[in-house]
């Protein structure tokens, strides 16, 4: 019993390794310790901000009138100039002159600190700078038109998540400077550039001006994003740093106006939430289409784009067109690929279709160049033989005809050169369509046989018999003299 009590009896280790491995984790946590502190004392910006300056500074940039109405005019022309001249630093120049921001940090701040008045006045102040702002982009390029669109115009017309975050994580890093005692200018310009509100309307103005309502939504939808999420952004740094809530002498009034407050809010940030998902999955859309013709396009050296791929978002149809041709089973791997690859998961209610060129592929055009180039040698040679044919034949004929004008002499007359007369008497006379000459037996008394010379003549078809006569009078005679012969008849064909 007592070696059992013996054996469970477990020694303790000595008091210096005791005191050692307490040190030990009193070091640690004191490190932990340090480290949060380090880290708090880093980030926590609380301590430096100026509840009062801050709502002041906001309220002081919501009204619109006076001076702050001509400086949006001129940003406005400014920007517009920027866009129609293509030039990024003159557009970067009216971002930093535009007032467009007072309004926009004016709502994020009402809804945070539950002030009706602030909220109205915000609403109010910028729906008049929206609609000076369109009013004054559209006269200008209405008298100034593009010649073609240019890419700072084209970048304002199609929001992506990016400008999402951009308005977003700039809307925060301007509520943090202007919380803070002694506003950090800089940030505030910064984030006046990156956010860019002034080039949207303009662009927007572009868009009526030319009747583009693509252009104009398009432009608009970015502008809302912009002042949304700078809204937002206002809205949650206020209530993270805890600014009081507007005091309302009447609890019935407080309580009401919490409650328009909140639902305003509500509603505001469900179109948000809306347009960040939104635009979030068509990024992603837009990037995977990139991967997928990355991994199963450009990296086969069978596959040939002629363009890049052409995304349309209405009937979610990706169209891919090739140089080379593309069998059926490549087609369908193609759109298997699409639909069951989870790295394209966003792309699996798009339908995918495919374009081959007219043209074939090299191996065919390889082909048929050299089967057509040997035809082409065939036919030459055939051409070749054919012209030598015709080359022999043509001497052959004129052999024949001086034999024939040789043998013509007919009881020792002269010799006739029918071929020349032939020639000259179309020469001569331009209506003859074809000429023969012969020598016919002839009887008066069916006993004696005299031989007559007889020139036969077709005359071009509707001719008058009064036109015809006196021509032929005068080539009987011109036949007579070149000929040598005493008598000739004409012969008229028909």
């Amino acid at each position: 019993m007592e070696e059992d009590i013996q054996k469970n009896i477990k020694p303790h280790p000595p008091k210096e390794e005791q005191d050692s491995t307490e040190n030990i984790k009193k070091d640690a946590k004191g490190l932990f310790e340090n480290l949060k502190k380090f880290v708090v004392e880093l980030f926590d910006f609380r301590e430096d901000t100026d509840h009062a300056a801050t709502i002041d500074a906001i309220k002081a940039d919501i009204p619109f009138k006076g001076a702050t109405a001509w400086i949006l005019i001129f940003a406005v022309f400014v920007a517009s100039i920027g866009l129609n001249a293509d030039s990024t630093a003159v557009v970067i120049g009216a971002m930093l002159i535009s007032p467009l921001m007072g309004p926009i940090l004016g709502l994020g701040m009402s809804f945070a600190l539950n002030d009706i008045a602030t909220f109205k006045k915000s609403l109010k102040n910028l729906g008049v700078m929206i609609g000076l702002s369109l009013f004054a982009s559209f006269m200008f390029f209405y008298f100034f038109p593009l010649s073609e669109d240019t890419s700072e115009l084209l970048g304002r017309v199609k929001p992506d998540i990016r400008d999402v975050l951009i308005a977003f994580f700039g809307g925060l890093a301007l509520m943090v400077a202007r919380t803070k005692k002694g506003t950090i200018a800089s940030v505030i310009f910064g984030v006046a550039i990156a956010t860019a509100l002034m080039p949207p309307l303009c662009t927007a103005g572009y868009g009526l001006a030319k009747g583009n309502f693509y252009y104009f939504l398009g432009a608009m939808y970015l502008f809302t994003i912009n002042t949304i999420f700078i809204a937002l952004a206002a809205f949650l740094v206020l209530k993270f740093l805890r600014f009081p809530m507007h005091k309302y002498a009447n609890a019935a009034k407080r309580k009401r106006s919490s409650t328009i407050a909140t639902l305003v809010g509500i509603a505001v940030m469900i179109p948000a939430i809306f347009t960040f998902v939104n635009v979030f999955q068509e990024n992603q859309i837009k990037t995977q289409i990139e991967a997928f013709t990355k991994n199963e396009i450009k990296s086969n050296d069978h596959y040939i784009l002629m363009e890049q791929p052409n995304y349309n978002e209405e009937t979610k149809t990706l169209e891919l067109k090739f140089f080379n041709e593309v069998s059926d089973a490549e087609e369908n791997s193609l759109k298997n690929r699409l639909l069951t690859d989870p790295r394209y998961e966003y792309l699996n209610e798009i339908t995918l279709k495919v374009r081959d060129s007219d043209t074939k592929s090299f191996e065919v055009i390889t082909t048929a160049y050299k089967e057509n180039r040997e035809e082409l040698q065939e036919s030459k040679n055939i051409i070749a033989g054919l012209q030598k044919q015709i080359t022999d034949l043509q001497e052959t004929i004129t052999s024949l005809n001086q034999r024939i004008e040789q043998d013509a002499s007919y009881n020792n007359q002269k010799v006739i050169a029918f071929s020349t007369i032939a020639k000259d008497a179309k020469i001569r006379y331009t209506d003859i369509q074809q000429i023969g000459f012969a020598k016919m037996l002839f009887s008066k008394d069916f006993i004696k046989i005299d031989t007559i010379p007889v020139a036969t003549i077709k005359w071009r078809a509707k001719m008058a018999d009064s036109i015809i006569a006196p021509k032929e009078r005068e080539l009987r005679t011109w036949l007579q003299a070149e000929m040598k012969l005493d008598t000739l008849f004409i012969k008229r064909e028909k």
